[in-house]
């Protein structure tokens, strides 16, 4: 697959709802009920970050059991771990930043990734590899909605998901910005949510989540 249809891939996954979650999954019994919840919602990408020994059974099952549901790979850092995503039937995969070793591996892979930047050099450097779809982490410290505001006049070929302190209260700041697609937040997936499989919950904070205007 060409970069081109890759970015276009991206582009379809960030534009099914404003937000995607960034999920920590500890026990991969819950991927399935979590995911159908989010789905239920109105928000069907989903993004389970390699943090735990579970993400990618998670992975799996979500891909094999949860119809309309597109998951991702997330806190992708290496080729292994790309690889390891798309084997595991991810749709897409997402790093916090960017590495000549696994953007060169992402040449060579199905996969279509969202890499990270933090920074126009970082932004820039990844726009010259073809990336105009990006992550902007961490999103909130690395200066927020005005610094990535800041970046639309000069970099207006880049869309941006930003991650990283986004919540509720702050997300509709981000998605008012020309250069974003969408978001990416853990608040729709809490651990106490998870742990006591309230999927009730979990598909109204999705459904909530999924009306944000963008």
């Amino acid at each position: 697959m060409s970069n081109e249809a890759k970015q276009q891939r991206v582009e379809s996954t960030l534009r099914l709802a404003p937000v995607v979650p960034v999920v920590i999954i500890e026990d991969a019994s819950k991927a399935v009920g979590m995911a159908r919840a989010l789905v239920a919602g109105g928000v069907p990408a989903i993004e389970v970050t390699l943090r735990t020994p579970a993400a990618l059974d998670a992975v799996r099952a979500i891909a094999g059991e949860v119809e309309g549901a597109f998951v991702g790979v997330g806190t992708v850092l290496t080729a292994r771990d790309l690889e390891n995503a798309y084997k595991a039937g991810a749709t897409f995969a997402v790093s916090p930043g960017s590495a000549p070793r696994l953007l060169d591996a992402a040449d060579d892979s199905e996969l279509p990734l969202l890499p990270g930047a933090a920074t126009s050099s970082e932004a820039m450097e990844l726009l010259e590899r073809g990336y105009r779809f990006q992550k902007f982490f961490p999103a909130v410290p690395a200066g927020g909605a005005k610094l990535l505001g800041a970046w639309a006049s000069p970099l207006p070929q880049i869309r941006f998901c930003p991650t990283g302190g986004i919540s509720l209260g702050n997300a509709p700041e981000f998605l008012a910005l020309p250069n974003v697609a969408c978001v990416g937040g853990s608040w729709l997936t809490p651990a106490d949510k998870l742990a006591a499989s309230d999927w009730a919950g979990i598909e109204a904070l999705a459904r909530e989540a999924s009306r944000l205007p963008r």
